[in-house]
């Protein structure tokens, strides 16, 4: 009898997790559904915009810029084992370029931006809420929803598709050096295979899913700091979660995205 109470208490306690995730997956939903006006509400608070962009995109550059270089040139030795075996190695512009700027830019961009701004983000906003900050704001008839969301949702859409240009043009240009310059490939026909073959929706399929994961990890972050709870080990929780799950949703993303730009034939 023990051992059966033991496991039905298991599974029950497995089926409530399950039950709460679930309905924190329809809380987050509502709760942007409601979000959404605001998006067009005035004041329009161009200033704290802005100040967000340059701490989410700015304070971001430095790690975009070593993650990029290093990525392109990770990227340049790879392909160059493997294409060296059949005599193709001066082929490896083109597939070299459109690794980076259609999955590696937009999806270690976005990861690098979760590491870096939504966990701040997240720890800032569930520190404000722990300690009362935000019934305050609430309190002085200011939507703590407009004056703290918006601006951090917005900022991490616009300043996202901007990084994964940055990190495309570094990683790029550093595999072109470590080829031509370490690896002995040709130049010429190195940039000729990219001029051939390259399409202007290489480049904007990057960029596009960087305004798409910038604004879904932007909702990520700030719903999960706004609605931190439990004193400092709740705010460490919030910031935890934030950043998991924002990874989580960059994967999960890009899949369906790539997936529906090979079915249009992007």
């Amino acid at each position: 009898m023990a051992f059966l109470e033991q496991f039905f208490s298991f599974l029950g306690k497995r089926f409530l997790n399950f039950t709460k995730l679930f309905t924190g997956f329809g809380h987050f939903w509502i709760f942007q559904v409601q979000l959404f006006p605001l998006y067009f509400k005035r004041p329009l608070r161009l200033k704290e915009l802005l100040k967000q962009m340059e701490i989410v995109g700015i304070g971001s550059v430095g790690v975009i810029v070593l993650t990029g270089t290093f990525t392109g040139l990770v990227s340049a030795v790879q392909l160059y084992q493997a294409f060296h075996q059949f005599g193709a190695q001066n082929m490896m512009g083109y597939p070299i370029f459109i690794s980076i700027a259609r999955e590696l830019g937009p999806v270690f961009a976005g990861l690098m931006l979760t590491s870096r701004a939504i966990s701040a983000m997240a720890a800032e906003l569930g520190t404000m809420r722990v300690t009362e900050q935000i019934d305050a704001i609430d309190t002085l008839a200011v939507d703590s929803k407009k004056y703290l969301l918006i601006p951090r949702i917005l900022a991490t859409t616009l300043s996202l598709p901007l990084l994964v240009i940055l990190f495309d043009f570094l990683g790029n240009f550093s595999a072109y050096l470590i080829s031509v310059y370490a690896l002995g490939i040709n130049e010429t026909a190195f940039l000729n295979t990219i001029h051939m073959y390259l399409k202007l929706s290489d480049i904007l399929t990057g960029v596009l899913k960087g305004f798409i994961f910038g604004f879904f990890i932007g909702m990520i972050g700030t719903y999960i700091g706004y609605h931190a709870r439990g004193g400092a080990r709740g705010v460490g929780m919030a910031t935890t979660s934030a950043v998991v799950y924002a990874a989580i949703v960059v994967f999960v993303m890009d899949y369906f995205l790539s997936s529906l730009f090979l079915i249009i034939g992007w």
